[in-house]
């Protein structure tokens, strides 16, 4: 995973196979039953947050089409350097 990989919060985006837009609301989200991490946690757009059972999880491979893409600032860099070495680190384990 690289810094072009995580795509700021707030992207709207179209997966493979998709009909319907995601917004991306985190990042690096475990589930439920497959224990699998994955790139990103969604919620549908326009409708945003419906229930935490209504979230998608995805990785970065399954985007088709980045239709807007969220804030970048220097907050928003800072906080994507953090999370690359987070995950570095998990993967190092």
């Amino acid at each position: 995973m690289n810094n072009e990989k995580y795509l700021p919060i707030g992207t709207v985006v179209l997966l493979k196979g998709g009909s319907k837009r995601v917004m991306i609301c985190g990042f690096c989200c475990q589930g439920k039953n497959d224990n699998k991490m994955y790139d990103y946690v969604g919620c549908l757009s326009p409708e945003g947050f419906i229930s935490s059972d209504k979230n998608l999880l995805f990785n970065h491979e399954q985007i088709d089409k980045i239709i807007n893409l969220g804030l970048i600032d220097e907050e928003e860099k800072q906080f994507k350097e953090k999370l690359n070495s987070l995950v570095k680190m998990i993967k190092e384990d």
